[in-house]
């Protein structure tokens, strides 16, 4: 396959779309694991447990928050009692596993393979050049015989950061390929990772395992316990699926014919596309940005509006450019999205409660591009209501996300934000920060002149805020 790739960067990856899987040992084609007790577990230790919620602490290392229910397993060390790893009662083979988890701030954990190879999580938000000791990492093997500085080897660093915010649930789904032994017990076949999604991005391909990683609790065997680390941080887990897999499409299903273009921004950059939205709606006057500091955006310049922003890897371009293109293009990060449906980011609104507007319609509203600030970063300007409105959209200096400043030239009379819509839920966690859409990313205001409002629309969340001459917020994923 050939690759071809902008001058932007300087590193790619050939995405292999599909699943490289083989067929799954004492299990059903997809098994849930029940989090209304703790029964399919092996003696869970005094730091494990169920809850209905959880919510990390940003300002504390290690702290989560619960609240009373069932359906999350939650594992919380303390000083006085370290933890425990926890098994499940169910043996493997061959995997398909996929599971929700949410760290705590600078915590810790991991997922063992039968028990012997571990998948690292960690708390790894921000870091720009993962090991494979942060989240998503398969971890080093060990040797003590090995020199001093020298005992850790073998590990296998993700392809990029994937990583979400402590508090924020992420999504890993891994394929794993059991070793192989012949009938007096000798290995014939080393394991393999197939494939290891984290957050829908592709970080592990085809992974050769040649042992057992640091921390296994037995030699290689064809089956064993699916395990959780336990003793290192605050965790918490839930749709704990396992089930078989298929061999059918090893290193060849679902290939994509198209050779990728990628688009890397090792400084700051711009690329105008398409951008499509769930129930393929598209928007067709999108400005994507990227920075070097891996995070990146895009905006709707016909409402104003923030459509969406990930951390790592730039764009795939493939879509817009292969062969004669759609017009599309893709982020090839760990995506949040802020909007199922393009709507104006500002409205007059009678009251806070009042029904959003569905189009620019009425607000006088024109789009006057944008202009760069000292950085060569874009600042977006718009007319609307006979005012000129500036959107300065700008990546952290922790690099926590992005910061947000809305102006306008002449404030107008009960003119709202619209920060986020269409959510699950939407709750306050500590004073001034909102988590928003079953914990998928934070909005964060410090100063913030007026309260933001969570409105009920027909079942969904909204957050709306009014807008006087100026408004700062930060959005941390």
């Amino acid at each position: 396959m050939n690759l071809n790739y902008l001058k932007f960067g300087t590193t790619a990856f050939i995405w292999l779309l599909g699943t490289t899987l083989v067929d799954g040992q004492q299990l059903a084609d997809k098994s849930e694991i029940s989090l209304n007790d703790l029964s399919q577990f092996k003696d869970p230790g005094q730091t494990w447990s169920l809850a209905g919620g959880v919510t990390a602490d940003l300002n504390a290392t290690n702290a989560l928050n619960t609240t009373k229910g069932t359906g999350i397993l939650v594992n919380i060390p303390t000083k006085r009692n370290h933890g425990s790893d926890l098994l499940t009662t169910a043996e493997h083979g061959d995997l398909l596993l996929e599971l929700d988890y949410l760290m705590a701030k600078g915590a810790n954990s991991g997922i063992y393979l039968q028990g012997i190879y571990e998948v690292q999580l960690e708390d790894s938000w921000g870091i720009k050049n993962p090991l494979s000791s942060n989240n998503g990492g398969i971890y080093e093997r060990w040797d003590d015989a090995k020199p001093q500085g020298q005992q850790g080897y073998g590990g296998y660093a993700p392809r990029q950061n994937a990583s979400k915010a402590p508090g924020l649930w992420q999504h890993i789904k891994i394929a794993f390929r059991a070793p192989r032994f012949d009938g007096s017990g000798k290995k014939t076949e080393n394991a393999r990772i197939l494939s290891l999604e984290l957050n829908g991005v592709l970080i592990h391909e085809n992974v050769e395992l040649f042992g057992p990683t640091r921390g296994a609790n037995s030699a290689e065997k064809p089956l064993g316990a699916l395990r959780i680390q336990g003793d290192h941080g605050a965790v918490a887990f839930r749709n704990i699926k396992m089930g078989k897999v298929s061999d059918r499409d090893l290193m060849n299903g679902g290939r994509n014919d198209a050779d990728p273009i990628y688009i890397d921004a090792p400084s700051n950059a711009m690329i105008r596309s398409f951008i499509d939205l769930p129930g393929r709606l598209r928007v067709v006057h999108a400005i994507s940005v990227g920075t070097p500091q891996q995070v990146h955006y895009s905006y709707d310049l016909d409402n104003g509006l923030l459509l969406q922003s990930w951390r790592g890897e730039f764009i795939d371009a493939t879509p817009m450019w292969h062969d004669r293109g759609d017009g599309s293009s893709r982020a090839r990060g760990a995506l949040t999205l802020y909007t199922k449906k393009p709507v104006p980011a500002i409205a007059k609104l009678a009251t806070a409660e009042s029904a959003w507007i569905a189009d620019t319609t009425g607000t006088s509203f024109r789009t006057k591009g944008y202009v760069m600030d000292a950085q060569e970063r874009p600042e977006f300007k718009y007319q609307m209501y006979g005012s000129t409105v500036t959107d300065a959209i700008k990546v952290s200096d922790n690099v926590e996300g992005l910061n947000r400043q809305i102006s306008i030239d002449k404030p107008v009379e009960n003119l709202y934000v619209l920060l986020a819509a269409d959510a699950a839920d939407i709750k306050e966690v500590a004073k001034g920060l909102y988590a928003i859409d079953d914990q998928s990313f934070y909005l964060r205001f410090d100063n913030a002149q007026d309260k933001p409002v969570i409105r009920d629309i027909n079942g969904r969340k909204e957050l709306v805020v009014l807008l006087r001459d100026k408004l700062n917020y930060s959005i941390l994923f």
